[in-house]
């Protein structure tokens, strides 16, 4: 059984098996190859056999028989003519019956190939096939060994040993080959789903802006962001856009959980917001607006924090509502930082009907507002330690006199340092509007 277990795993790695994994023909080589493999282990189970009154109780039928399952009737064949034809050699009383069951073990195999279009057998039907193909085995020695009684206490003495260690035997080799198999079908479905996730990945990338500047011909401010997903694909946005010439919209979300739901949620949420933004409306009316949309029919209980508000270019004042978000910092000119104005409200798709308030600041010439994701304070680094927010507020000193893309990669560069390798645990957004 362990020679069985050694040869079941060193053939599932040969590139013949390979081509029958993956339902190729087999060439001409590789079908010789497989014969003579599985004929040599035919002849193995001759001479690791015992010797009965005369008669050996052996494996030898195992070889062709797996030999014809796995690559047909022209393998099993071989295998068997090969394991049979030594068995001839051997003599005994029993050498005729022996040699010709081999052979036919082989074919047999080789039929149940062709019949089941080359897919492997099962575990109980491949024990089933071995034990009969030993019944026909001793069968075929009463019909041809003389005299009866010679043979017939033979036959009682090895029948049971010969079925049950060659049904154990192409038991052991076919679970071997069925969890190959399962570890394969694992496999193409795990490389279909990254192939699925990486193309989902390259659609969301590409909802949110990623031209940068994104308005190169306005001089009143500068702006840029990034959005790194923790997973493939992950439920932080951001946007931006022009309502007229004078009033710029942004917001930054993240959605409960990660992944495609996470993703598909943000979608929505994206959608929603750019569809509800009107010259005439505030923050707080838009966040009103979503909020109901996303709280009608949202049986999968997602939300999302998000903080949006409205610069107007010319005198710099900012008008903002928050819905659970993360407060933004305002990075002075002069180097100092501080916290927006805290103002209560829920994250988007917990209550309909939810009042949310909205309230203004102004930045002066050279100020930058950064906006983020919970994905930055609470990045954790290998002792389990978060960044924190304190910690951002340090990273962003001293960089006041960067532009936009500058300060961004200055708070990345300082987060990265701080986790120092550990694996990135929720999706990063950053967003930086210098006036």
């Amino acid at each position: 059984m362990s020679v069985v277990i050694l040869l079941a795993y060193v053939l599932t790695r040969t590139r013949a098996y390979a081509a029958i994994m993956n339902k190729n023909k087999l060439t001409l080589k590789q079908q010789l190859g497989l014969a003579l493999v599985f004929g040599i282990f035919s002849i193995y189970g001759t001479l690791s056999g015992i010797d009965i009154m005369g008669a050996i109780a052996n494996i030898r039928d195992l070889g062709p028989a797996i030999a014809g399952l796995i690559g047909g009737p022209w393998v099993g064949l071989g295998a068997g003519l090969i394991g049979g034809l030594h068995r001839y050699t051997v003599g005994g009383i029993t050498y005729i019956p022996c040699s010709v069951s081999t052979v036919v073990a082989g074919l047999a195999g080789g039929l149940i190939y062709k019949y089941r279009k080359g897919q492997f057998i099962s575990i109980k039907g491949a024990v089933v096939f071995m034990a009969l193909m030993e019944a026909f085995h001793m069968g075929l020695a009463v019909a041809i060994v003389r005299p009866l009684s010679v043979i017939i206490p033979i036959i009682e003495n090895i029948i049971g040993p010969m079925i049950v260690t060659n049904a154990l035997g192409m038991g052991i080799f076919a679970f071997i080959i069925h969890n190959l198999i399962r570890e394969r079908e694992i496999l193409r479905t795990k490389e279909q789903i990254e192939s699925e996730l990486s193309v989902a990945r390259e659609i969301q990338m590409s909802i949110v802006p990623k031209i940068f500047p994104p308005f190169p011909e306005r001089e009143e401010f500068d702006l840029y962001a990034v959005l790194e997903p923790a997973k493939e694909v992950g439920g932080d946005l951001f946007d931006f856009f022009l309502m007229d010439d004078d009033h710029l919209c942004f917001t930054v979300g993240d959605v409960s959980g990660k992944g495609v739901p996470a993703s598909l949620f943000m979608a929505v949420t994206k959608t929603l917001i750019k569809a509800k933004v009107d010259i005439n409306l505030g923050p707080e009316d838009i966040l009103y607006q979503v909020n109901n949309e996303l709280c009608d029919d949202n049986e999968s209980c997602m939300f999302v924090t998000v903080f949006l508000g409205i610069l107007t270019i010319s005198t710099g004042r900012i008008v903002y509502s928050n819905g659970g978000h993360n407060t933004p910092y305002l990075l002075r000119a002069n180097g100092e930082i501080e916290a927006l104005p805290k103002i209560p409200g829920l994250a988007l798709g917990v209550m309909e009907e939810y009042p949310y308030l909205s309230a203004e600041i102004k930045l002066n010439q050279g100020d930058s507002l950064v906006l983020f994701s919970d994905g930055i304070p609470e990045a954790m680094n290998p002792a389990g330690e978060l960044l924190s927010e304190a910690r951002l507020e340090d990273s962003l000193r001293g960089s006041e006199k960067k532009n936009a893309r500058e300060q961004v990669q200055h708070i990345l560069d300082s987060t990265r340092q701080f986790v120092n390798g550990a694996s990135q645990s929720d999706d990063i957004t950053l967003m930086v509007i210098k006036y």
